[in-house]
C-alpha cells in the first residue's frame, strides 16, 4: 500500500500539487530523516483519530480496503482540506518502536548468554521510543524450522522470526535492570501516546499491528520507563558492573544523531569497553543500516562488540522491521 502510495506522493510533488505544498520547505531534507515515513505517519494518525474524513474507507488498519485510485483521491483531498494537520507531524522523526526487531536483538542477547552463561543482564537502550523493545525477553519467539523460545504466554508472538542457527540452547537471559532513554520518549499508558507508536506502523501491514498490540499490553502489566535524554548523556552515565553482564543496544536510530552526537557515543562505548573484565563484561549490540565495508552497500545488520578484548561480529542480517532474522 505505501509502496503504491509514496510513488504517487512523489510524482504529486514534481508536479507541484497538494504533496509539495504540505512538504514545502522539506525538500533538501536527506534520505535518513525519512521524510515520506513522517508524512505516511502524520496521515495515518489522522485515520486513527477519525479526522481523515472518506480516506479511512481505504485504510486497513481501521477496517478499510487500500484501492488505489479512490485511495489516492482520498488522500489528496485530506492533504488539500487539512495540510496544516498534516504539517502537525512532519517535524518529529518517525517513533516506530518495531516489535519485529526484538528478534534481532534477543538473537543478539542470546549470542551474549551463550558466551557469559547464567549472568545478570543490565540492560540500556538509546533511542527507545515507547521502550516495548526493553521487554524482548518476554516475546514468544518462533523460528523457520520449527523451534521456538521465550514465554509460552506471551502475548507477543513473532512468528517466523529466526532464520539459522540462532544459539537456542544459550541460557534465557536473564534481565534484573532495563533502562530506557530517548529525546522524544513516548508514554504508551497514555492514549496520546499509544496512538504515536500505532500511527507509525504502516496501515496495510496487519501482523506488525497485531505484534504491537500485544506489546501494549505487556507494557501495561510491565511498564518500563524511558527517561528524556540524548544518546550521548546516557553513554557518558553507563558503567560496567562487577557480577554482572552490561549490554548497551539501539536499533535503527543511529541517523538521527547528529554526527558530533554519534562521535561522542562512539568515544564514550569504547571507555566502557576500556573499563570492561571478565567479571564485568560489557556488549555493544545494534541493528542498524550498516556497510560491511566501507564501498559495500547499506544492509541490515546485527552488529555485535563486545569487551574485554573489543571483538567485532556481524550475527545476522534482518529486515528493517527485524523479521526473519537470519543468523550468519
Amino acid at each position: 500500500m505505501y509502496a503504491d502510495l509514496l510513488a504517487r506522493v512523489a510524482d504529486d510533488v514534481e508536479a507541484g500539487g497538494p504533496c509539495a505544498v504540505v512538504l514545502r520547505g522539506y525538500e533538501d531534507a536527506p534520505g535518513p530523516s525519512a521524510v515520506a515515513l513522517r508524512l505516511a505517519g502524520s496521515v495515518h494518525r489522522l485515520v486513527l483519530e477519525r479526522r481523515a474524513g472518506a480516506l479511512a474507507a481505504y485504510y486497513p488498519s481501521v477496517g478499510g480496503s487500500w484501492a488505489p485510485e479512490d485511495g489516492w483521491a482520498a488522500f489528496l483531498a485530506l492533504l488539500s482540506e487539512q495540510p496544516d494537520a498534516v504539517r502537525e507531524w512532519l517535524d518529529r522523526p518517525p517513533q516506530t518502536n518495531e516489535v519485529g526487531r526484538s528478534a534481532a536483538l534477543m538473537a543478539g542477547l542470546l549470542a551474549l548468554t551463550d558466551e557469559w552463561g547464567d549472568l545478570p543482564v543490565h540492560l540500556t537502550e538509546i533511542g527507545s521510543s515507547a521502550g516495548l523493545n526493553l521487554l524482548a525477553d518476554r516475546f514468544r519467539y518462533r523460528s523457520v524450522d520449527g523451534r521456538s523460545a521465550g514465554p509460552v504466554d506471551s502475548p507477543v508472538v513473532l512468528d517466523g522470526a529466526w532464520v539459522g542457527d540462532v544459539p537456542l540452547h544459550a541460557p534465557w537471559p536473564r534481565l534484573v535492570e532495563r533502562h530506557g532513554s530517548d529525546v522524544m520518549p513516548v508514554d504508551v499508558a497514555t492514549t496520546a501516546g499509544r496512538l504515536t507508536v500505532t500511527a507509525y506502523v504502516w496501515a496495510d501491514q496487519v501482523a506488525r499491528h497485531e505484534r504491537l498490540r500485544g506489546a501494549l499490553a505487556l507494557a501495561a502489566q510491565s511498564p518500563v520507563v524511558v527517561r528524556r535524554a540524548g544518546a550521548a548523556a546516557v553513554v557518558d552515565d553507563l558503567d560496567v558492573a562487577d557480577g554482572a553482564l552490561t549490554v548497551l543496544w539501539h536499533s535503527v536510530m543511529w541517523q538521527y544523531l547528529e554526527a558530533e552526537e554519534q562521535q561522542r557515543v562512539r568515544a564514550g562505548i569504547d571507555e566502557l569497553g576500556a573499563r570492561a573484565t571478565p567479571a564485568a563484561p560489557f556488549a555493544h549490540l545494534f541493528l542498524e543500516p550498516t556497510r560491511r565495508t566501507p564501498t559495500s552497500a547499506h544492509e541490515f545488520l546485527l552488529v555485535l562488540e563486545s569487551w574485554p578484548g573489543g571483538t567485532r561480529r556481524v550475527l545476522a542480517s534482518t529486515r528493517g522491521h527485524g523479521v526473519p532474522t537470519a543468523w550468519e
